[in-house]
């Protein structure tokens, strides 16, 4: 029980640290990313993490240099065998086992690059994250360590996606996001992950701080309420679900129609 108190307690100072980190705007990605990564494993060794990512920009030049380092010298590869293991989702593991998925390999290269000088920004391409040289045509596969011209990119998002011709490809999913945008994307992953296992405690903390970001939708809100009810915590299901209903006002009534199921239980 002891144990189970204190990664209880490690798991909810991970949250707050990320929902300071990211209150107010555009976070440091690092810092946010690994904070995710220590709310999955309370164990998490982020200082070994921040050391390893220095390493690994040491010496590093230019792309090919980075992509050399990562993707031959360090053995960095997708993970085609377990694409949606959670630990695909965290920074830490993916260091310690070099193996992810595109989002959190794609984290790997930003940082890496922004020690070495090496100018790339996120891409959030529907099914498939990549990194963009800045100046360059061409955009990098963190899953595969290959660069792509516009035409592979298509045929990455075709392939990702299942969409035919009938739907356009444009440039304007190869535009950058911003980091909030990325660190959603990550939790949107973790929150379909946990959801697919039915494992609340895990989906409860991912959905926390998924809730401090921009764009949260009511959906969301009643899931993590359903968390917190079905742990008995009635009150706070019923206080969440009437707090968001004045941030979502289109969604007003079923939140508080929500509200009200759990507030019955405390009768």
């Amino acid at each position: 029980m002891e144990d189970d108190a204190a990664r209880r307690a490690a798991v909810d100072d991970a949250v707050e640290r990320f929902l300071a980190l990211v209150d107010g705007g555009e976070p440091e990605l690092l810092d946010a990313v690994l904070e995710i990564a220590r709310a999955a494993d309370p164990a998490a060794d982020v200082d070994a993490a921040r050391a390893e990512i220095d390493r690994l920009a040491a010496g590093v030049g230019g792309l090919d240099d980075l992509v050399r380092r990562l993707f031959v010298e360090a053995g960095f590869h997708g993970d085609r065998k377990d694409y949606y293991d959670p630990r695909n989702s965290s920074l830490t593991q993916v260091l310690a086992r070099r193996t992810g998925i595109p989002i959190t390999l794609a984290v790997l290269c930003l940082e890496v690059g922004r020690r070495a000088g090496v100018a790339l920004e996120p891409v959030g391409m529907p099914g498939h994250f990549l990194v963009h040289p800045v100046g360059s045509p061409l955009h990098l596969d963190p899953f595969t360590g290959e660069l792509l011209d516009r035409e592979q990119c298509e045929a990455r998002f075709r392939e990702a996606t299942g969409l035919g011709a009938e739907v356009a490809f444009d440039d304007a999913l190869l535009a950058p996001i911003s980091t909030e945008a990325v660190l959603v994307r990550m939790l949107t992953n973790l929150r379909g992950i946990h959801l697919s296992r039915g494992d609340l405690a895990e989906l409860g903390w991912v959905l926390r701080m998924r809730l401090g970001l921009p764009g949260v939708s009511a959906t969301e809100v009643a899931e993590l309420a359903e968390v917190r009810g079905r742990r008995a915590a009635f009150r706070e299901a019923a206080d969440l679900l009437d707090t968001w209903a004045d941030a979502l006002p289109r969604d007003a009534d079923a939140l508080h129609r929500h509200a009200r199921r759990w507030r019955a239980h405390l009768n």
